[in-house]
């Protein structure tokens, strides 16, 4: 907001004097809070800090140590700089002490070897110093209208912190009160360089007051809440003490992101967002880049040098459930349960939802017994929604991120098998799946749906066409085993009428079903067109 020593010295009409600096010329880039003319050497007790004092010296002493105190007195209530007219006391030169004293105090001190009107001079400085606040207020004023005009639109906390990259040219972080990170903007910088180590670097940076600058960090730092709950800070990567339209900015983003989360509380949390933005990205890209598992490591997350289980967490969703709860609702309550069985289990997790399942990737010291914390956390998940039955399956375990891809899917392909199965477990398995899991893994080959196709084809061509019901006949006659008795009764059929279907069935499809090897093939088909059939619903 205000000019500095070395712009004010650059003014026409102190360029007329002849400006010289003698000593501290390392503080010229002070700023001028005012210019003073003061002929008194006790001036000290009357200023504030930041002017610039304009002297002829003829009331200031000649005696070196007098002169000494007078420059310790100014630097001690911190001016910003001494301009001496080398006209009505001193001619030609300041006096040695004078001159020491103001470098030993980093004070800058000019000289002016012509006359000069003082008058002009401050009407000059002081106009450039008003000038510069009515160019602050404007640029506030402008703040302000973006993030109204931000905050009625509804805008996203990426854009907010968009918005104050741009305006202030510094990378910006959102974070939690416990240091992780839930969104930012490098201004242009690498995120490589902006993220490492967050946390850790975070934590002892602390202000003492609701929005400050943290010198040694060269951090400006808001606390985002609303109503008297706090849950972040907005933390403008900068450097130097910024101006304060800086300030401006990031408290108006500290507001805009308290309303958004207010208005959105029907959503999913900024935490939650963030950990689908980086599982979403760790399903696309078989090998992680650099900057995303930094991205995950400053979430609180570290991926490297992690054993990895992906975990999917699927409601049974009853007609029951349904009418009560909508599906959206239930999966972020279900995210959250897993979230807080992750943190109770001491446990590091990214904790998201998609359409259908909760996904989540664990990530555990290379110590942990991998058995015993999974096992923890999903009955801890089950005992918090025991009104609502889930089931939660997990992956293999992988060994850093670029095995992180491979556990996640495993862990969903798992779900949907062990949802279908019916089975009540603690925890679902590759292996507790079997058949069904190999199919699900292998659900994206067209090569199985071909195969399912030319087995069952003509079936379903049937029961389209006359409305009979063969497949589901023949359905109970795979689960079980081939007993004629025990798959009519499941069928609600009686013996003579399913064995009339079971010859139909036979005669569709030209094959024997006491054959082994054909009723394995129609069992694998039919399981096949399950899943097929159970994802095209998914993505209807």
């Amino acid at each position: 907001m205000y000019p500095t020593v070395a712009e004010v010295l650059a003014l026409p009409v102190l360029r007329q004097g002849r400006p010289h600096v003698v000593a501290g010329a390392a503080g010229l880039d002070a700023p001028v809070r005012w210019a003073h003319v003061a002929e008194v050497a006790d001036i000290a007790p009357l200023l504030r800090g930041g002017e610039l004092v304009l002297t002829t010296g003829v009331a200031l002493p000649d005696d070196g140590p007098a002169l000494a105190r007078y420059v310790a007195d100014l630097a001690g209530v911190g001016v910003a700089g001494v301009v001496v007219e080398l006209v009505r006391h001193w001619s030609e030169k300041l006096p040695p002490a004078l001159v020491e004293a103001a470098d030993r105090h980093g004070v800058p001190l000019i000289t002016l070897s012509r006359e000069t009107r003082f008058v002009s001079v401050t009407e000059a400085v002081n106009g450039l110093i008003v000038d510069a606040q009515v160019d602050e207020l404007r640029a506030a004023e402008r703040v302000h209208e973006t993030f109204t005009a931000l905050t009625i639109a509804g805008a996203e906390p990426g854009d907010i912190l968009r918005e104050v990259a741009r305006l202030t040219e510094h990378p910006v972080v959102l974070e939690t009160l416990s240091h992780e990170v839930l969104a930012y903007d490098t201004a242009g910088a690498d995120p490589g360089e902006l993220l490492p180590g967050w946390p850790s670097r975070s934590r002892p940076v602390q202000v003492g007051e609701r929005t400050g600058f943290h010198a040694g960090a060269g951090w400006l730092i808001t606390v985002v809440g609303a109503r008297g709950h706090d849950w972040g800070r907005l933390v403008l990567v900068c450097g130097d003490p910024p101006p304060h339209r800086h300030v401006v900015v990031a408290e108006r983003a500290a507001s805009a992101l308290a309303v958004h989360r207010l208005v959105a509380k029907d959503t999913d949390s900024l935490e939650r967002q963030a950990h689908r933005a980086i599982l979403t990205e760790l399903l696309a890209n078989p090998v992680p880049p650099a900057e995303l598992t930094a991205r995950a490591s400053a979430l609180g997350v570290p991926l490297t040098g992690r054993l990895l289980v992906g975990v999917a967490v699927r409601p049974r969703i009853t007609a029951t459930a349904k009418s009560a709860q909508s599906t959206p609702v239930l999966l972020r309550e279900l995210a959250e349960a897993t979230a807080l069985a992750a943190r109770r289990a001491k446990v590091s997790a990214l904790v998201a939802t998609d359409d259908t399942q909760v996904r989540a990737l664990i990530a555990l010291s290379p110590e942990a017994g991998v058995d015993a914390v999974l096992r923890r956390l999903a009955t801890d998940v089950h005992e918090a929604r025991s009104g609502a039955p889930a089931v939660v399956a997990v992956g293999t375990t992988g060994s850093g991120p670029a095995e992180a891809r491979r556990t996640l899917v495993e862990a969903a392909q798992v779900a949907a098998a062990a949802l279908a199965e019916n089975a009540e477990r603690v925890v679902h398995r590759l292996d507790d799946v079997r058949l069904r899991g190999l199919l699900h893994l292998l659900a994206g080959d067209e090569r199985i749906t071909a195969f399912a196709a030319r087995e069952l084809g003509p079936l379903l061509s049937r029961d389209a066409a006359q409305g009979s019901r063969l497949v589901q006949a023949l359905r109970h006659y795979c689960e079980h085993g081939g007993n004629k008795s025990a798959a009519a009764a499941a069928a609600h059929t009686s013996r003579t009428a399913y064995y009339q279907q079971l010859a139909r069935i036979e005669q569709v499809l030209g094959v024997r079903l006491e054959d082994p090897e054909s009723m394995l093939s129609l069992y694998v088909a039919l399981l096949a067109h399950d899943i097929r059939e159970a994802g095209d619903h998914t993505s209807g």
